[in-house]
C-alpha cells in the first residue's frame, strides 16, 4: 500500500475494511479498526484522532502511560496488546478499557483484583497460541476452555473474546485456515459460557487483514497501513 499522510493512510485502510465486508455480506460497522500505536509519538495519535480515529492499541506500558497523559483531552479507547507481567498489572487495570493478551489466570485476577470499583469491568480476550509455536505467547487451544471458565468468573473483567497471532501465511486461502479456527473456538466457548459477551475476535493485521474478516474478525489491528514503517 502506497504511504500518504495518516489520515489519508485511514481512509485507505477504511475502505479495505468497507470493501472487505462487502465481499463476505457483513456491515462495515462489524468490524472495528483499532490503530497499534506502539512506537509513535502522541503527536501522530493526535493527528489520527483528529481524523475520527478512537481506538488505539499499545503494547509498551510504560510509552503507553507518556501517550495517555500527553492526550488526556482526547476521548480515546485505549486497547492493551502487548505481553504483561504481573508486576505491571496495576497500571492496564486502572487506565485501560481493553486488554487483548490475557493468557495466565495469575494476571486475570490480578487485574480483577487491582481494577477500581469505579470504572467498568476490564474488556479481555484471551490470546490464544492458534498455531502452537513454541515461540509464541497465549494459551493453547486445549487449555482454553478452562482458562475462558476462569476468567469468566472473576467480578471485574468481561471476558470479550479471543485474540491470535497467526504465523504469516501467504495466500488468502491459507490465511484464513487459522482465523476460522479460532471463530470456531468463540463459537465453543459461547455455547459452554452463554451468559458471557462473548462478541470479539480480534484478528487480522496489515498483511492478512481482508482474510480474517472473511472469517470473522470485529477487531483488526492496524500500524504499518496507518502510521508506516517503523523507525
Amino acid at each position: 500500500m502506497r504511504k500518504g499522510s495518516i489520515p489519508e493512510n485511514l481512509n485507505s485502510v477504511t475502505e479495505r475494511i468497507v470493501t472487505a465486508c462487502r465481499s463476505c455480506d457483513r456491515q462495515a460497522d462489524s468490524v472495528t479498526l483499532l490503530a497499534v500505536s506502539k512506537t509513535r509519538p502522541a503527536a501522530d495519535l493526535r493527528v489520527a484522532y483528529d481524523a475520527g480515529q478512537r481506538h488505539f492499541g499499545e503494547n509498551y506500558l510504560q510509552e503507553a502511560l507518556e501517550k495517555q497523559a500527553e492526550l488526556k483531552d482526547c476521548d480515546i479507547i485505549w486497547h492493551f496488546i502487548g505481553p504483561l507481567q504481573s508486576n505491571k498489572t496495576r497500571d492496564v487495570a486502572e487506565h485501560f478499557h481493553w486488554m487483548h493478551s490475557l493468557e495466565r489466570l495469575k494476571i486475570a485476577r490480578r487485574l480483577s483484583e487491582q481494577r477500581p470499583a469505579d470504572l467498568p469491568p476490564l474488556n479481555v480476550c484471551l490470546q490464544v497460541n492458534i498455531d502452537n509455536e513454541d515461540s509464541k505467547s497465549g494459551v493453547s487451544p486445549e487449555k482454553l476452555p478452562a482458562l475462558a471458565a476462569a476468567v469468566a468468573a472473576l467480578p471485574n473483567l468481561r471476558l470479550r473474546g479471543l485474540m491470535a497471532i497467526p504465523a504469516p501465511r501467504g495466500e488468502t486461502e491459507d490465511q484464513r485456515t487459522p482465523f476460522i479456527q479460532l471463530s470456531r473456538l468463540l463459537d465453543e466457548l459461547k455455547s459452554q459460557l452463554p451468559d458471557q459477551p462473548l462478541d470479539t475476535l480480534s484478528m487480522g493485521m496489515s498483511g492478512d487483514m481482508e482474510a480474517a474478516i472473511f472469517s470473522g474478525s470485529t477487531i483488526v489491528r492496524i500500524g504499518t497501513d496507518i502510521f508506516g514503517a517503523r523507525k
